[in-house]
């Protein structure tokens, strides 16, 4: 019995740590993806002055 609750914590452990994981890879995605959206809108202003 005490080895069936290990294994169910050691289960739960690392889908903690996986869900942390991908929560932080979502993040750093939606970062990227404002920050090639203002680097769209920069150039699209930068040559649109230049016109």
């Amino acid at each position: 019995m005490r080895a069936l609750l290990f294994i169910i914590a050691a289960i739960l452990l690392v889908g903690w740590i996986i869900g942390l994981i991908f929560k932080i890879i979502g993040v750093f995605i939606h970062v990227l993806l404002v920050l090639a959206v203002v680097a769209i809108v920069a150039a699209f202003i930068k040559n649109w002055r230049k016109d």
